[in-house]
């Protein structure tokens, strides 16, 4: 049996089985605890019956006007638990707080190389809108050695019928430091 409930400060110790994954972006404890702070309803956490965190969400809201979105800014599922349809259980708890924020589209990024994520988010109604150049550090992880590109996949959510958050842009381009 799983459970998802509000992440809570003290769930920070017990992330770690899940922050291993190299593709999970980690941050330090004053990032976590600013989403915790700024976003509780977003940052929701999975425990199984004997309380083994299986994974989280952590996103927030942002924008103005018909930029209004949720962002998914971190899922992680624990490797033992993945394929259990826990990454589209976690997606749609944060997607049903975004609707009740009245927004009009959820996005996330992720890396161009992530084809297991991309396709699950793909499954789950998304689409790519843009390619972000260099998004990703190449010193982010032993994993990567050079910068890597990223996909910022969109879905529309009820606030936008015509989905013209998801029409996709056909440049690339560089996020401004």
């Amino acid at each position: 049996m799983t459970t998802i409930r509000p992440f809570t400060a003290n769930d920070l110790f017990k992330i770690a089985n899940v922050n291993m994954d190299p593709l999970t972006e980690t941050y330090g404890l004053s990032f976590y605890l600013t989403y915790l702070v700024h976003w509780p309803e977003y940052f929701k956490i999975a425990e199984s019956s004997d309380g083994r965190v299986m994974g989280y969400v952590m996103g927030k809201s942002e924008g103005y006007n018909e930029k209004w979105h949720g962002h998914v800014t971190a899922l992680s599922v624990a490797p033992e638990f993945r394929r259990l349809g826990l990454a589209g259980k976690l997606m749609a708890g944060l997607e049903d707080v975004s609707e009740k924020k009245r927004a009009y589209f959820v996005d996330l990024f992720v890396r161009v190389s992530n084809d297991v994520a991309v396709a699950l988010y793909k499954k789950l109604g998304y689409t790519v809108y843009r390619r972000v150049l260099e998004y990703y550090s190449g010193n982010s992880s032993p994993m990567f050695e050079q910068d890597e590109d990223a996909f910022d996949m969109r879905k529309s959510l009820s606030r936008d019928p015509e989905r013209k958050s998801m029409i996709p842009l056909e440049k690339p381009f560089y996020i401004s430091s």
